[in-house]
């Protein structure tokens, strides 16, 4: 395989609806948009993000989506960017979760899929505990 590139689908309610959030997150613009249907070319990391417009009762088996990043001032170089798109992050530092001690920031998609952008500093022994407002660690 010459590219590896992840695929990403998400189903949501209104394509057009998403595609500010989504702009504001990735801090692209679509690549691609039809009735019903947006891409993103996320060119770092890597990925072919796409947004489908169609019934969504409930998340299913998907528990949240994330971005790592590479320092605690990535992280809050996100949270900044986002702030000035109009979305609130919330913000939670020095977190052990998901057997790591992280620095993060979370926020939902309009259909309220929870997104973190976060940094790993080292791995922990226990689980961790979850922050209020935050999906269900690990």
């Amino acid at each position: 395989m010459a590219v590896l590139r992840p695929h990403l689908a998400l189903t949501v309610s209104d394509v057009n609806r998403s595609i500010p959030f989504y702009r504001a997150l990735f801090g692209i613009e679509p690549s691609k948009v039809k009735p019903g249907y947006a891409k993103f070319e996320v060119p770092d990391p890597a990925l072919n993000f796409t947004l489908n417009e169609g019934r969504r009762e409930e998340l299913g088996a998907l528990n949240h989506v994330g971005i790592q990043v590479s320092s605690t001032d990535e992280v809050l170089a996100a949270q900044l960017r986002l702030r000035k798109e109009g979305l609130e992050p919330s913000e939670e530092m020095d977190a052990s979760c998901c057997y790591a001690r992280q620095d993060k920031i979370w926020l939902k998609d309009p259909d309220g899929t929870p997104w973190e952008v976060f940094v790993t500093h080292e791995d922990v022994e226990g689980k961790g505990q979850v922050s209020e407002g935050a999906p269900a660690c690990c």
